[in-house]
């Protein structure tokens, strides 16, 4: 840091009142409760002031009355937060979040569930963001009912569990104790002196959480030796994780129709033929018989439909995400799901 003469301190805190801002990366498997964890946060805040960026806003299911103005990346809440969108360049989404008016105390930023969070890390350690936050802890979120390195053979799962300061065992509730503790194990022989907690639907005491001080650099930029991964200081093209995803095999089915689905239909699809290689679901489902907006999550073999109120023209909009998609089937067998009226 520069030194700075003729001021007092507190004059200098006050011209860089984000200076050192500190950054947790929430990371974890798709489906592991990521946006969850976002949600606690976000409504835990006692009296801090959090930005959380993330991939899309359409993930964090944010409360509607805490939305107080929006425009094309970034929602103000009422809550005190900010939400911003990563685009295409995290660090232009991070100067976004520092060149606010308002003082921010703690920066959130998620990765997409197929991401190595390495390479967010080095963003913030081989940047010109080094100067401007600090690097306090990624956390890594665990879903012990579908968690399983030897089934999807993942690189990005690997990295994750490998890369976490803190490793949040979540959804304990969903299987044996015998099972969590099993895992637990696992995890302990594949980051040695990690710190594990368990948690239900994410719920954690956010002091466990934010402002660990738990992220040493040291091993990461060891780590850079032995990544794929240019991190130019001028280039920041390189923050897109697509490569992971093919790496890993894995491949997503996009679907959209301005039809309703017919609930029987998508039922039976989703009890008779959906493969068992499709890891993880989610959208907005318009059905036929229904006057609500159903917002659509599957995680391994569970799924979740909950209803809200539609803001614009009713539409379906799916995402099937897995390792050896039959694409042109999945979409016409969705097609097939479509009601007929």
């Amino acid at each position: 840091m520069q030194t700075v003469n003729d001021q007092t301190e507190s004059e200098v805190i006050m011209d860089s009142p984000k200076e050192g801002l500190p950054v947790t990366i929430i990371t974890g498997f798709l489906g592991s409760g990521k946006t969850t964890l976002l949600n606690h946060i976000l409504t835990n805040q006692q009296g801090i002031k959090t930005a959380v960026l993330v991939n899309e806003f359409g993930e964090l299911g944010i409360d509607n009355e805490l939305i107080v103005t929006s425009d094309d990346s970034m929602v103000q809440l009422s809550n005190g937060c900010i939400c911003c969108t990563i685009n295409d360049d995290l660090v232009d989404a991070v100067y976004r979040i520092l060149e606010q008016p308002e003082k921010i105390d703690y920066l959130v930023v998620e990765t997409t569930g197929l991401a190595d969070p390495l390479p967010v890390a080095l963003t913030f350690l081989g940047t010109e963001l080094r100067e401007m936050t600090r690097l306090d802890s990624i956390v890594t979120v665990v879903d012990c009912a579908n968690f399983s390195l030897d089934l999807f053979n993942s690189q990005a799962a690997q990295s994750q569990i490998t890369y976490g300061d803190i490793i949040l065992l979540n959804k304990t509730d969903l299987v044996e104790k015998t099972a969590v503790d099993d895992l637990e194990y696992r995890i302990c022989k594949m980051k040695e002196g990690a710190r594990i907690l368990r948690t239900e639907n994410a719920e954690i005491p956010l002091p466990l959480i934010l402002s660990v001080g738990l992220f040493e650099s040291d091993q990461y930029f060891k780590a850079t030796h032995s990544h794929d991964h240019d991190h130019d200081h001028h280039d920041h093209d390189h923050h897109d994780h697509s490569n992971h995803l093919e790496n890993d095999g894995f491949t997503s089915v996009s679907f959209q129709s301005d039809r309703s689905f017919s609930i029987r239909k998508f039922q039976y699809f989703l009890d008779n033929l959906l493969p068992t290689n499709v890891f993880r679901a989610k959208g907005i489902l318009w059905f036929e018989t229904s006057p609500h907006r159903h917002i659509f999550h599957l995680s391994g073999k569970r799924y979740s439909i909950n209803d809200t109120s539609w803001k614009n023209q009713p539409k379906n909009q799916l995402v099937l995400i897995g390792q050896g998609l039959e694409h042109d089937k999945l979409l016409q067998q969705l097609e097939d799901c479509l009601s007929t009226s």
